[in-house]
């Protein structure tokens, strides 16, 4: 049986990851959080369960600090270690950059340190990360795993920057570390402040629902898809499947795009949405750079290595979305900010 250490699993994405594992596999879960907005507390966990399962363990922690000797002692036998903790809300990112940045590095840091010194029994750590570190794809091109970075926001160069600290980890110290890149994440319990529950809320609330666009206002930026418990279906298939690790020498190792299937504009996206609430969506198309300056038009990841490798993505868009979209509605508490 694997021990984990899972870290933001009171979170959005942390949470699915944590019920996943917990369902389809016999590990054990050792959960660091900090209890931030976006947690919500631990409600995701008690909506779900996870928290009164035998095998997960949560630890109300913030990882800027260093760890403590107690909880070392329950953490220190992991095999995996999942870094999923982050700020990640771009706004907040552009508001307050320092706070911001400082938070998603100096966390990853101790983690990396802790983990060099006291994780014996460590076969991989797996670094979560964004398509959001390659910037602004242009019409018809998707990134590979590798490829250069170009952050048009500090949440991504932050994203970015802990990327590269894995990278030194891993050829300084020979940690087994991989990177996964992935797209935007929908599914149950997501944060109000994110795009798909902001749009079910502008619709519920007759509210105006502002899409960016080009500059010519005529076509709305685009975007994949992906439910987060396909990203978590991902990871696992990585932890158990993959030998391939960072490596210096060859920028693509250990990497690994986890891209949804589908890409459709913002704009089809809301019309989507107002199609199965049955409720007309009232929207206007804006240039981004007055609304959403630091934010890209279009994100793509090609998805053909880890494709390759043998894993599909179990639950198509459209269906994932219908679900969440439901399920929603079904639970507005989730809509309040």
């Amino acid at each position: 049986m694997k021990k984990v250490i899972l870290t933001g699993g009171c979170g959005f994405v942390g949470h699915h990851v944590a019920d996943h594992i917990l369902r389809k596999t016999d590990w054990e879960i050792y959960c660091i959080d900090k209890l931030s907005y976006s947690s919500f507390g631990l409600s995701r966990l008690e909506e779900t369960n996870i928290l009164s399962n035998p095998r997960f363990k949560m630890f109300a922690f913030d990882l800027c600090s260093e760890i403590s000797k107690g909880m070392e002692k329950e953490i220190s036998d992991a095999n995996y270690v999942l870094h999923i903790a982050a700020e990640s809300h771009v706004e907040n990112s552009i508001a307050n950059p320092v706070d911001f940045v400082k938070n998603n590095l100096d966390s990853t840091l101790n983690l990396l340190e802790f983990v060099r010194q006291k994780c014996t029994d460590l076969e991989k750590f797996m670094y979560f990360s964004t398509d959001e570190v390659f910037g602004n794809a242009e019409e018809g091109f998707a990134y590979k795993e590798g490829d250069r970075f170009n952050c048009g926001n500090p949440y991504s160069a932050s994203k970015a920057a802990g990327e590269t600290l894995c990278e030194s980890y891993c050829n300084t110290y020979g940690l087994p570390i991989v990177i996964t890149n992935t797209m935007n994440i929908i599914g149950e319990r997501q944060h109000a402040e994110k795009f798909i529950p902001k749009v079910i809320k502008s619709i519920l609330n007759n509210e105006k629902i502002y899409i960016h666009s080009y500059p010519n206002k005529r076509k709305a930026g685009s975007r994949f898809y992906i439910h987060a418990r396909n990203v978590a279906d991902a990871f696992i298939y990585v932890l158990q499947n993959t030998t391939e690790l960072l490596d210096n020498h060859d920028s693509s190792k250990g990497r690994y795009n986890i891209s949804g299937c589908e890409e459709l504009s913002n704009l089809e996206v809301v019309q989507i949405i107002s199609e199965i609430m049955g409720k007309e969506a009232d929207y206007e198309l804006t240039d981004y750079h007055s609304k959403r300056p630091g934010h890209d038009l279009r994100y793509a990841l090609n998805g053909d290595k880890l494709a390759n490798l043998g894993w599909s993505v179990p639950v198509d868009f459209k269906q994932s979305l219908e679900k969440t979209i439901n399920w929603t509605l079904k639970n507005p508490s989730w809509l309040i900010e």
